[in-house]
């Protein structure tokens, strides 16, 4: 292990001139960071569908690429690229780093292997144990999620290590909405399928390409439907299940259908 001495002697002199260079370097980090983070979502919001994720989906790699060409402009300014000073200075920060900064690095490690392996990128809608919401900022060391609530939640990206990560539209401007709905079991089900399709067909926030499905599953206690869209946006997803939900309810309701109760499943 190399001793303070040993250390001190690789560091070049921080004269006035060193300082205001080595300033001018973060200042202008900063700076550049803030511009990508505020021109990225603004370039984005103009673009449409798939367009728009893969430009929100680059704003983390321009910040890490910026961070990587401070540091790599900072390193020469402080020390004398040599084998040996090079060979002193990492072995010092990788003890440092590993006695204290284990777990931090860790959420930096996975931060990286998050932005490589695209788990997730800005726009995806996604599940990370109870929190669900869209992704809106990849940072370093956390990913910021607002949630349906509009609450701002941030996750460190060590959650990947141990636990899934559900992306339920992984980098498409859609995603799948599924409205539940649960009947007594005396009805016609090739009726109820038909009246479901045409509720998915009539919303307004439905996108046309993409198929409407209805599955049916036989219960105890009744007959269990899911109907199945995709809406135009990913953003729409609260507002077009609510509407297949109480238009769906309606056009049952005119069929004369009969809904299952809570004391018909409670007693089966």
């Amino acid at each position: 292990m190399p001793d303070e001495k040993q250390i001190g002697n690789i560091f070049n002199n921080l004269d006035p001139a060193l300082l205001l260079e080595l300033a001018l370097i973060i200042v202008a980090t900063v700076v550049l960071i803030i511009l990508f983070q505020r021109i990225m979502p603004w370039i984005a919001d103009r673009l449409p569908g798939r367009k728009r994720l893969f430009v929100l989906s680059a704003t983390p790699y321009f910040r890490l690429l910026i961070i990587i060409i401070a540091v790599f402009m900072a390193i020469p300014l402080l020390i004398e690229p040599s084998l040996h000073n090079m060979v002193v200075i990492l072995g010092s920060v990788g003890l440092a780093v590993g006695f204290a900064l284990k777990d931090y690095v860790s959420g930096l490690i996975a931060g990286i292997v998050a932005i490589g392996e695209f788990n997730y990128r800005n726009g995806d809608w996604v599940e990370m144990g109870d929190v669900y919401g869209e992704v809106r900022h990849i940072g370093l060391r956390t990913v910021a999620i607002v949630t349906p609530d509009d609450s701002r939640v941030l996750v460190p990206h060590s959650f990947l290590w141990t636990n899934p990560v559900i992306n339920a539209n992984n980098g498409d401007a859609r995603l799948q909405c599924i409205a539940d709905f649960y009947l007594h079991p005396q009805h016609d089900a090739r009726q109820v399928r038909r009246v479901l399709e045409d509720v998915a067909m009539t919303s307004p926030f439905l996108y046309f390409d993409d198929p409407v499905t209805v599955l049916a599953k036989e219960e105890p206690w009744g007959t269990h439907y899911r109907l199945k869209a995709y809406p135009v946006a990913a953003g729409q997803q609260f507002r077009f299940i609510t509407d297949m939900t109480v238009r769906g309810k309606a056009a049952l309701l005119d069929l004369g259908a009969e809904f299952a109760s809570a004391s018909m499943t409670a007693s089966n």
